[in-house]
């Protein structure tokens, strides 16, 4: 075993020696016309340094390694391995290819996508929206929706690749989504940050659903339901008020200080809290008027709240 080992030391240490310089010629604009062969011995190692250099370039480096990469055959070779090659083989292969934005490897990247190892599956998919983001989009939205095993910063850090068309089919699925799947479906658009159709949005504000209603409210980024939210300030639930006095920091103005004020009255905790940071939040008031709210207030507890929001954002 470790003569095994040690001789493929040695290898990788041959190919490192010989194909690093000409990589890093690639990279800087400088690749030579002609290129030495690649023996079958030294794909895997290149492989591993051509990845790991590409992890780190955009743009034109990016793209000269790219080419150096063709021109070797290793876009060929990466297919093959991806269908025959060891799990340790398959991913490395899916990541060159991925990179490369290979089209012809498209039908065995969904095959991979598909496999209950969720390593494989999900490096499959990174490389499915490097190749075609939109299309990527449309098979992975309803996937990431679904998979509720998945964490959703793993969901949102491969569609961040897709914003765009992923904002497109989150749109197209919401209305027809099962009730069970909405809440996933509207954390994975918080996630990314994209803005949600009014009308999807409102529905979720006004379903019956708690879970719906409070990922609704964290999706809000525009005024256009704002009728909505203010009329969950209301709301039975703690939580959701918590979540309706964070959306109306964010899209609300000055008729909205009065509604925030009243709800540092709240009896939750919590309540109060966010609706002295959602005060802060809005647009419309200077420093000079929030400490004029803050004499207004008769409320002990009120009162402190917001002295405690204003010196957390260094107000005081």
């Amino acid at each position: 075993m470790r003569i095994v080992l040690r001789r493929s030391e040695r290898n990788e240490a041959r190919v490192l020696a010989r194909w690093r310089p000409l990589l890093n010629a690639a990279i800087v604009g400088e690749a030579p016309l002609s290129l030495p062969p690649l023996h079958p011995a030294e794909r895997l190692p290149f492989l591993r340094l051509w990845a790991h250099l590409q992890g780190s370039l955009r743009g034109e480096a990016s793209d000269a390694l790219n080419e150096v990469a063709r021109r070797l055959g290793i876009d060929a070779h990466a297919r093959v391995l991806l269908e025959r090659g060891t799990r340790t083989a398959r991913l490395l292969a899916a990541l060159v290819l991925g990179h490369m934005r290979d089209k012809d490897a498209w039908p065995a990247l969904l095959r991979m996508a598909g496999q209950a190892d969720n390593t494989v599956a999900l490096t499959a998919l990174w490389a499915l929206v490097r190749i075609d983001p939109r299309a990527a989009a449309d098979y992975m939205v309803p996937l990431f929706i679904q998979r509720e095993d998945w964490a959703l910063s793993l969901a949102a850090g491969i569609l961040q690749q897709a914003i765009a068309p992923a904002t497109v089919a989150l749109a197209r699925i919401l209305p027809d989504l099962e009730p069970a799947r909405l809440p996933r479906a509207l954390r994975i658009a918080e996630a990314l940050h994209v803005t949600l159709p009014a009308g999807v949005l409102r529905t979720a504000l006004l379903s019956e659903a708690m879970p719906v209603v409070i990922a609704g409210l964290r999706s809000v980024r525009t005024p256009e339901t704002i009728a909505e939210v203010r009329a969950l300030l209301a709301h039975a639930d703690w939580q959701v008020r918590v979540q309706a006095a964070r959306a109306l920091g964010r899209v609300g103005g000055r008729a909205d200080a009065d509604r925030l004020l009243a709800l540092l009255a709240d009896r939750e905790w919590w309540v109060r809290y966010r609706a002295a940071q959602a005060l802060l939040e809005l647009p419309a008031l200077s420093r000079a008027e929030l400490e004029s709210l803050r004499a207004s207030l008769t409320d002990r507890f009120a009162a402190d709240m917001l002295s405690q929001a204003m010196a957390e954002s260094g107000m005081t």
